[in-house]
């Protein structure tokens, strides 16, 4: 017996139940609808009909079921009812409570290493969705500087980063969901891998339509088409006068290790963060020295000048717009980055809480940056 979400079928997947079928008879407990809704936060793309189905239907597996139960041990009524010889798992897969599970039901616990099928490159669930789903884009630091008002004061950088959808969904957290929803009528699930200024160029135009009163600014189409890190630097006009990128994973592991979101809650209906502004070229220009200050210490891996680099978007923030963030956030914060290097949200009024920590965050949510490599 193997149990596995098995959403979106791989030849990594088929390899598996190959080398596990070596071993006799196979039956493969495939995740249930809700159960996988309730562990990852999201429903799986493929129903659990459809994932059957396609389970069943590879050569070496004998049956494929829904899992019965619920939580990680979801397979635990199958294996009751079954009694397999052999419960076998790949080294990702093995759990110790998978272990004590075996031991108490007297299954022996078969682990498996982990290798693609024939030649081909490794592969995973969470790469092959992250290739089926739009990302999402994240401003790290000098949010605001997109706006004309803001850097014709001062010029400076906004920093942002693509992140693949592996996040809670809230729709007001600074997360660019409005442009990514127009990114979806324009490209469906698959997002261009070529042209990336045009086609950043096309969605932003896009969402901005001549009359628009507010005009969303370029940040959140540039931080969705471009992979990786990048530096977009503004000096009065809605489009930055240069892009600079990272896409080196080296830099893009180090960053996922420090950088922890913490979702607090969506910022609420008819929130309006602009109804008060102080436009002091002072604060504007510490706004963009902020984001010179993220994108210098992301190049460099320094933890310490990134958090700085937070914090100052945040104070500048409280400058500029005093609304942007609310005395009821700002407490939350200091509660939760008391020990952290620095902290700033995702957004205006609310969304995650970005906290920069060489120590595990409790709470906070595994980021993935993506890269060109996962363009397809």
């Amino acid at each position: 017996m193997v149990s596995g979400c098995f959403d979106l079928l791989h030849a990594g997947h088929i390899a598996f139940f190959e080398e596990a079928s070596r071993f006799g008879k196979l039956i493969v407990s495939v995740g249930a609808d809700s159960n996988i809704a309730m562990l990852k936060g999201r429903p799986p793309l493929f129903s659990e009909d459809e994932r059957v189905y396609l389970v069943g239907h590879v050569d070496c597996v004998h049956e494929a079921r829904v899992g019965a139960g619920i939580g990680m041990l979801d397979f635990e009524p199958d294996m009751e009812e079954l009694k397999p010889d052999l419960f076998v798992v790949n080294e990702d897969g093995y759990t110790p409570e998978k272990e004590e599970l075996c031991k108490r039901l007297g299954v022996e616990l078969k682990v498996l290493k982990r290798k693609p099928a024939a030649d081909f490159k490794p592969r995973s669930s969470t790469d092959s969705k992250a290739r089926a789903e739009l990302p999402y884009q994240l401003c790290l630091a000098g949010g605001w500087m997109d706006q004309p008002w803001v850097s014709e004061m001062a010029g400076g950088s906004v920093v942002v980063a693509r992140l693949e959808p592996n996040i809670p969904y809230m729709k007001r957290a600074g997360m660019a969901t409005s442009t990514r929803e127009m990114a979806a009528k324009l490209w469906g699930k698959f997002m261009p891998t070529t042209n990336h200024e045009e086609q950043a160029r096309m969605l932003f135009a896009c969402e901005n339509p001549p009359g628009n009163r507010y005009i969303s600014g370029s940040q959140d189409a540039l931080g969705l088409v471009f992979p990786g890190i990048n530096r977009l630097v503004y000096s009065g006009n809605f489009w930055p006068d240069r892009i600079e990128r990272c896409t080196d994973p080296d830099v893009a592991q180090w960053l996922q290790s420090v950088l922890h979101l913490v979702p607090i809650a969506e910022r609420p209906d008819g929130y309006d963060p602009l109804i008060e502004k102080h436009l002091v070229p002072e604060f504007a220009a510490r706004l963009g020295r902020a984001g010179d200050l993220a994108w210098e210490s992301i190049l460099a891996k320094d933890a310490a000048g990134l958090g700085r680099a937070l914090n100052e978007t945040l104070e500048s923030w409280k400058q500029l717009l005093p609304h942007t963030v609310s005395d009821e956030l700002m407490e939350i914060r200091e509660s939760l980055s008391k020990d952290s290097l620095g902290s700033c949200y995702s957004g205006c009024g609310g969304g995650y809480l970005m906290m920069v920590s060489e120590q595990a965050v409790e709470n906070a949510i595994d980021l993935r940056f993506n890269l060109p490599s996962l363009d397809f």
